[in-house]
């Protein structure tokens, strides 16, 4: 195990566990994917806010852990080989502690890669055209006089909710009756859609009974529940 102090993102947010994995986030989308994660997998983690308000994320302490200066980043103190591991992009950490905890993502490779194709779909789909939608129905976009940008991120939201309600028109979870990172990485995007996007009326959300129905049952687990608070707010 590394002394954290090595790392120049300690100055910043000084680790008062430095045995435990550290989280550098937001509670975003992105951000409770690992928070959560954390939470189901029972790992010991210390969580550090890196607040937007303060462009903390462009800090030279943060940008020394991830420099695309997004969140969430880890360092795992206790990485493969006993070595420290610095980790960015929310995908690669739930690979990452789904193999550490061997929790999450099915052993055998064939249902492996099904999860993994499944956490890439929501990593180049669902997030970047939710995201974007987000932007032209809530924020500054929504003063564009031209409204096609909006309407070409509805009709694609719409397709990919397709897509998922399709999957689980016959299975509990994404991969079945198992839930794994799969429906980590997805669900805090449907929720964010629908909720602070303002966006379920926009994409007709109750045209997804499938979707809506395993939103629901994600959100009621205990885990979720407390990591889509993790870190808190200042």
């Amino acid at each position: 195990m590394s002394n954290l102090s090595t790392f120049p993102i300690n100055k910043k947010w000084p680790a008062q566990h430095p045995e435990q994995i550290q989280l550098y986030s937001l509670p975003t989308p992105n951000g409770v994917k690992v928070s959560i994660m954390l939470e189901e997998t029972g790992l010991p983690y210390e969580a550090h806010l890196v607040s937007f308000e303060t462009n903390d994320q462009m800090s030279p302490e943060f940008l020394s852990l991830n420099p695309n200066n997004k969140i969430p980043a880890i360092i795992d103190p206790n990485g493969p080989d006993g070595k420290p591991l610095p980790l960015f992009e929310s995908g690669a950490i739930l690979l990452y502690l789904a193999d550490k905890s061997g929790k999450f993502i099915p052993q055998d490779g064939a249902g492996r890669y099904e999860t993994i194709q499944w956490v890439m779909f929501q990593m180049g789909g669902i997030g970047p055209m939710f995201g974007q939608l987000g932007f032209f129905n809530k924020f500054a976009g929504k003063d564009y006089e031209d409204k096609r940008p909006r309407d070409r991120y509805v009709a694609e939201s719409k397709r990919l909710l397709a897509v998922l309600n399709q999957r689980l028109a016959e299975r509990t979870w994404i991969m079945g009756d198992t839930y794994t990172i799969a429906d980590i990485a997805t669900f805090p995007w449907v929720r964010n859609l629908i909720g602070f996007y303002e966006a379920g009326d926009l994409v007709g959300i109750k045209d997804f009974p499938h979707v809506t129905r395993a939103l629901e049952a994600f959100v009621a687990r205990p885990a979720v529940t407390k990591g889509l608070t993790i870190p808190k707010r200042g």
